[in-house]
């Protein structure tokens, strides 16, 4: 995949001299996997222990507020004791909505999502940039591509940072297949016109695997993905994609090993990573979706050499 003319040699070098998080010089290192958990509580020593069970290291940040300090505190301190991490807190509105009612809610509520996630000393908040779509919050529409969508998210992630000012934590959206930042050069570009410290990346591949072309090609588009990104990827997704064959391209998602995504590829370039960005599994249906797709990754890891925190 050519790189934009945009992002010139000397630009990409200053950037990574700026990166908040740290490109390593060594490893492989270990992974930390995680992915939902079943278990009917609300007490986080039962939920750290359900996930180190299941042979996670790393999780979504359990039901809170960041005004609840006890809970928050028992929830840090419960995962802290089993060794697994807290990869994320979602925070999935519309921060583009063209109600400008709704926008400006959708924005407070992220902004007390991240809040939570520097409460609880997660790796990062998530959203995506949001749509100009009136109906669908994450769907298509044509200004999704436009200047006015890219100004407005760098003012949208702005506010956002600036409202928390987080020291633990990254605020982070996701690249998406028909809106911006819709790959790693988009990203890179966002990155710099957002000009936060606590600005990140949450990396979903299949999330711009949008064409044949990617699809066919997806493992260069991942090492794409961490070549020019990789410092500032606070945390992944983990699914695949099978191409369902009919009169126009349409890829499914399924989970780890069930489709075309090279895994071998992203694996080894989590590993590459020195502050260790976890892999979240996602968008599966039952428990023994998640108990296959956790085995396959537990096998690829160890047939690559590669170890699971």
């Amino acid at each position: 995949m050519p790189v934009s003319t945009a992002v010139t040699r000397r630009t990409l070098l200053a950037a990574l001299t700026a990166a908040p998080l740290l490109r390593s010089a060594s490893g492989p290192y270990p992974i930390h996997l995680g992915g939902p958990i079943f278990l009917k509580s609300d007490d986080p020593v039962e939920l750290a222990r359900e996930h180190r069970r299941l042979g996670y290291s790393a999780a979504y940040c359990p039901e809170a507020k960041a005004s609840d300090t006890a809970h928050v505190t028992a929830i840090r301190d419960a995962f802290a004791a089993q060794n697994v991490v807290i990869a994320e807190v979602g925070a999935w509105k519309n921060l583009l909505d063209p109600d400008p009612a709704k926008r400006a809610s959708n924005r407070q509520y992220v902004i007390d999502r991240l809040a939570l996630a520097e409460a609880v000393g997660a790796r990062c908040c998530v959203d995506i940039a949001g749509s100009f779509n009136p109906d669908v919050w994450f769907g298509p529409n044509p200004r999704n591509l436009s200047a006015d969508f890219f100004d407005a998210t760098v003012e949208n992630c702005r506010q956002i940072v600036d409202a928390v000012k987080p020291t633990r934590t990254k605020f982070t959206i996701e690249m998406m297949p028909w809106s911006l930042p819709d790959g790693p050069e988009s990203y890179l570009k966002l990155i710099k016109a957002v000009d936060r410290k606590a600005f990140a990346l949450h990396l979903d591949v299949c999330n711009i695997i949008n064409s044949p072309a990617r699809y066919y090609d997806n493992s260069k588009v991942i090492a794409e993905c961490f070549r020019l990104l990789g410092p500032w990827i606070a945390s992944c997704h983990g699914k695949d994609l099978q191409w369902a064959i009919e009169y126009n391209v349409h890829f499914v998602e399924v989970g780890p090993g069930r489709g075309g995504i090279d895994y071998r590829t992203y694996l080894t370039e989590i590993a590459k990573l020195g502050h260790q960005p976890p892999l979240m599994l996602e968008h599966l249906d039952k428990p023994s979706e998640y108990d296959d797709a956790r085995a396959y990754i537990q096998r690829l890891a160890k047939s690559l050499g590669l170890q699971l925190a």
